[in-house]
């Protein structure tokens, strides 16, 4: 080869190594987040999620995106902000409880999903089973369904001869119809009469506890539902406002004034779907990952809510709470 052709075939060889470098260079992942709550209301779960991606050794900005969307408590625009994400050819797609895990499942059934605060998945039709999901879905359940019959005998035993307890739902959740049958059944067992109220915005609250006033409910339940859990504050007063004892199933409603919570620890739910984000990125089959099952409930009372009631706090409770707020 003579000594121009040589140089020139070298440079050309030069030329194309950063071209093929560049060419090999991994893509960082994308995540994709959808939360049905407001923003600000969820910003602490939201800071659980990117914690447990941090102590996995993911730093946003450098080796991984994340894409958080916010229906801000409206139901109907999770379709819309689902096949977002699938435009933006995300890697995984975390969503945050039953209505925004059914619109991500219903934007790909190819885009692995990771569902959070689900309270049964299996009856909603988001995974075959528990062990085995198969499709595009896995990640943590609540549970909650097995809890309805716990969250009653609680009250029982706060108010020992209490017979006629509301129920505060949002119709908008596809797991409420499901939730409100179990705690029927639970309710026939320990001889209660329920009552269903509803409520999609925050005037249904107002309108939901004056109607419990006016029936004459002697307890409320409230259910695990994002947006009644984005109205806790409003919750909390009008529960003290007319007087009524209320559980949740959500500890920052607790902290918030209210009566008692019992139900898994919501945040580290949230940390712990960066274990799934994790395997699947590196390359797990989401239908090979079985759903995560909470194993610790926990108990919380706010004393001072009790005393503003007129409850006296049984010893039997105080001993079995995991915390008791003053």
């Amino acid at each position: 080869m003579r000594r121009r052709e040589f140089l020139t075939a070298l440079g050309g060889i030069a030329l194309s190594w950063p071209i093929e470098a560049h060419a090999k260079k991994p893509k960082t992942p994308r995540v994709g987040y959808l939360f049905s709550f407001t923003e600000r209301e969820g910003q602490p779960l939201w800071d659980a999620c990117r914690q447990g991606l941090r102590e996995l050794g993911y730093i946003e900005g450098r080796n991984i995106v994340l894409e958080p969307r916010w229906a801000e408590g409206r139901h109907e625009q999770l379709p819309a902000l689902a096949n977002d994400l699938v435009g933006r050819n995300v890697n995984v797609i975390v969503a945050a409880a039953t209505p925004a895990s059914l619109a991500a499942k219903a934007a790909s059934n190819t885009i692995p999903i990771v569902i959070v605060a689900v309270g049964e998945p299996v009856k909603t039709g988001l995974v075959a089973s528990l062990a085995r999901p198969g499709g595009n879905v896995t990640g943590l359940s609540l549970l909650t369904l097995d809890l309805s019959g716990k969250r009653l005998e609680l009250l029982k035993e706060f108010l020992h001869n209490v017979s006629r307890v509301a129920i505060l739902l949002n119709p908008d959740n596809p797991i409420s119809a499901i939730f409100f049958g179990e705690t029927q059944d639970a309710a026939q067992r320990l001889g209660i009469k329920l009552e269903r109220l509803e409520a999609r915005r925050p005037t249904d609250v107002d309108d939901a506890f004056s109607r419990a006033a006016n029936e004459r409910v002697e307890a409320l339940v409230v259910f695990d539902d994002p947006v009644l859990w984005s109205f806790r504050v409003q919750i909390v007063a009008q529960a003290a406002m007319h007087k009524i004892p209320t559980i949740y199933g959500y500890k920052e409603f607790v902290d918030s004034g209210g009566l008692m919570s019992y139900g898994p620890d919501r945040p580290d739910q949230y940390r712990r779907t960066a274990t799934f984000v994790d395997k699947l990125l590196k390359g797990a089959k989401p239908a090979d990952l079985p759903v995560e099952q909470p194993t610790k409930f926990s108990l919380f009372i706010n004393s001072k809510a009790a005393k503003a009631l007129g409850i006296e706090l049984p010893q039997t409770l105080l001993l079995r709470a995991d915390e008791v707020i003053e």
